[in-house]
């Protein structure tokens, strides 16, 4: 599975080749807690199914993250959120934790997607 952004002006390109699911309630509350450094080609996708304001912390996070909010596959916010500090939030149905710097260029309006390896 990859994560593909789609530019607004119609180019794609791959985001991330290593993805998770955080599926589990549990997966979903812990998050990237306690990771220290991420492979450049790592995403971590929380998929709720229903939208809502999604809040996103970085207690016991090591290392900076991206984090997108997406809603219908559209981006709806973008932020780079620093270790044990930052903090965000936006409504949405999904969200994406990459590593600092890897969600450079993804705009709101943008869409953002998974696709199975072919």
């Amino acid at each position: 599975m990859r994560l593909v952004h789609e530019s607004a002006d119609g180019e794609r390109r791959v985001l991330a080749t290593d993805v998770e699911r955080a599926d589990s309630l549990f997966a979903k509350v812990v998050g990237l807690m306690g990771k220290s450094s991420l492979p450049e080609d790592y995403a971590l996708v929380f998929d709720f199914g229903r939208t809502s304001y999604r809040d996103v912390h970085m207690l016991f996070v090591r290392t900076p993250l991206d984090v997108v909010w997406l809603l219908d596959d559209e981006v709806v916010q973008v932020k780079t959120l620093r270790p044990w500090r930052g903090t965000g939030v936006a409504k949405a149905d999904c969200f994406v934790e990459l590593p600092g710097g890897a969600a450079d260029g993804v705009e709101p309006g943008d869409g953002v997607v998974l696709e199975n390896d072919e």
